[in-house]
């Protein structure tokens, strides 16, 4: 009966782990990377990594915010994304996506990914 309960602690710990963070809050001066550096270095996880795909961000705080398309240091787009507003923004293979606060206070976005449908 033990191993039986350690097995299915185990089991969910390891399922924990598969499911990417989507909600995120930063502070006024916390500019943050979404995805772009690969594995352990970005916030979520794209499950389109490698391939051309959409990046969804929704804001669910109370103030606009703003997000950033980077490739290789160099900025290629930047959004502002109003209070419950969505932007579905395309990010091509090598792209950085960063969210950046508001400097009045703290933002809160969701962000997921879609597959480019051709």
């Amino acid at each position: 009966m033990k191993k039986l309960l350690l097995l299915f602690s185990l089991s969910l710990l390891t399922s924990y782990g598969v499911f990417a963070q989507t909600d995120f809050e930063l502070d006024t001066s916390q500019s943050m990377l979404m995805t772009g550096k690969g594995p352990g270095q970005d916030a979520t996880i794209n499950p389109f990594e490698g391939e051309d795909c959409y990046a969804v961000v929704k804001n669910t705080g109370k103030r606009e915010f703003y997000i950033r398309v980077q490739k290789e240091g160099k900025i290629i787009e930047e959004l502002t994304i109003l209070k419950k507003e969505v932007k579905k923004v395309k990010l091509l293979k090598g792209y950085e996506l960063y969210l950046d606060p508001n400097r009045d206070g703290k933002a809160k976005a969701r962000v997921s990914y879609e597959k480019i449908e051709e």
